[in-house]
């Protein structure tokens, strides 16, 4: 590729609105790839900058950047997503965002209960001690509910 085609690190961070540092981490989780010029410069492909695009737009609808890395990995040749692709992961990534809606949902009816509340008292929280699991281990604070104690205080309540 001639290098009048490729970016800087500057160049691709103010073309993607994307941090220096940011395009720096990405880099080094192997999420986009530069070369290194005599002098020990970066210097990216034009396509990086919808590499970068597509990396923004997952980060933006909650998908963690370990299943970005995943994904784009599993691009033939290490290319650059298409719409394609865009629509088939977003496909596969819609049940992991419904469930994490649902989460925040209870998430949010638990605090408006508390908020209400105010007292977070620990044997009534519906955060702090959800279902009151906490009660069987004896008086005296408890600070970790494990997933099993977490999940008998679900099927009680």
């Amino acid at each position: 590729m001639s290098q009048s085609t490729e970016l800087t690190v500057g160049q691709l961070a103010a073309r993607s609105g994307v941090a220096v540092s940011a395009l720096h981490f990405y880099e080094a989780k192997g999420l986009i790839r530069s070369r290194r010029t005599a002098g020990n410069q970066r210097r990216y492909t034009r396509d990086t900058l919808r590499r970068v695009a597509f990396i923004r737009a997952s980060q933006r609808v909650g998908i963690p950047l370990r299943t970005i890395q995943h994904a784009l990995s599993a691009l033939p040749d290490g290319r650059t997503p298409n719409r394609e692709d865009w629509a088939r992961l977003s496909e596969l990534w819609r049940a992991e965002l419904d469930d994490r809606i649902r989460q925040l949902q209870r998430l949010r009816d638990g605090l408006t209960e508390c908020i209400g509340c105010g007292c977070l008292s620990l044997n009534r929280c519906a955060l702090a001690n959800p279902g009151d699991v906490l009660a069987s281990r004896g008086p005296g604070s408890r600070l970790v509910v494990t997933p099993e104690e977490r999940a008998a205080g679900s099927r009680e309540g």
